[in-house]
């Protein structure tokens, strides 16, 4: 991908990178997972006109960064980038949605979510009360 290709990241692009690099962190995409990811942008009206098309753009992006030494570092620099602070708490509820999809949350998952708090910064009460949320909606 080139540099003008990254530029053009939407908002929607960021969030749907960050869900597909939370289901990528353990190397194994789950069916449950990848239907969270398929469900969260066909119902929420921060989607309401994203083009699904970009979800495959996306998990290219993803899976092409993870490839490099410093690919995650990169990752968050393209989202602080194009995703506006407004949207970090959302950005951060739907990773975890995606994390708690399959019923469990592996060593990689759990790294992942709090290096998207330290990036984001997100409030410690704010992420905990977002993770709490997370959880009640997928027990089952």
């Amino acid at each position: 991908m080139s540099n003008s290709d990254t530029k053009a990241l939407s908002p929607q692009d960021c969030l749907v990178a960050l869900m597909i690099a939370v289901s990528a962190s353990d190397e194994d995409l789950r069916t449950a997972e990848l239907v969270k990811i398929q469900s969260a942008v066909n119902m929420l009206p921060i989607f309401s006109d994203y083009d699904i098309d970009r979800m495959r753009q996306m998990a290219q992006v993803v899976f092409d960064l993870f490839e490099q030494e410093d690919g995650l570092d990169a990752l968050f620099g393209l989202i602080r980038d194009n995703l506006p602070e407004r949207l970090y708490e959302t950005a951060y509820a739907l990773a975890c949605d995606v994390a708690a999809a399959d019923g469990t949350l592996n060593e990689s998952e759990l790294r992942l979510l709090e290096e998207i708090r330290y990036e984001l910064e997100l409030d410690r009460l704010h992420a905990a009360a977002i993770e709490r949320g997370a959880r009640a909606r997928h027990l089952t």
